[in-house]
């Protein structure tokens, strides 16, 4: 498959199947593609930046995507920087240890 190809599908799957990233203001974009070793880099951006829970969302993007699309090996998922990128605090130990976030998982 092309790079080209992983891409559009990487995008396609990001578009469907996580839409709680546009819903609730914040963007994805795809940084690389190795076609070669299956490689996809994505970073979130907009509201994910200072969202507590991003580190959850981005697990869940690493694990699903890898998952999901043949020919993703690795995933790596970060936050997009910039000088107006706010980034709150990690919010994810604190609601592993709530006992209503126990099995949460985000809604994609």
């Amino acid at each position: 498959m092309s790079a080209q190809g992983l891409e559009r599908q990487t995008r396609h799957y990001l578009s469907n199947n996580v839409p709680q990233i546009q819903e609730h203001g914040g963007h994805f974009e795809i940084e690389d593609v190795n076609e070669e070793t299956g490689e996809v880099t994505v970073a979130i951006g907009g509201a994910c930046s200072g969202c507590g829970i991003a580190p959850m969302t981005m697990k869940a993007i690493r694990r699903r995507l890898a998952d999901e699309l043949d020919g993703v090996s690795e995933v790596t998922v970060r936050r997009a920087g910039g000088p107006r990128a706010a980034v709150m605090p990690d919010k994810t130990s604190e609601m592993e240890e709530m006992e209503e976030y126990t099995d949460y998982s985000p809604p994609f």
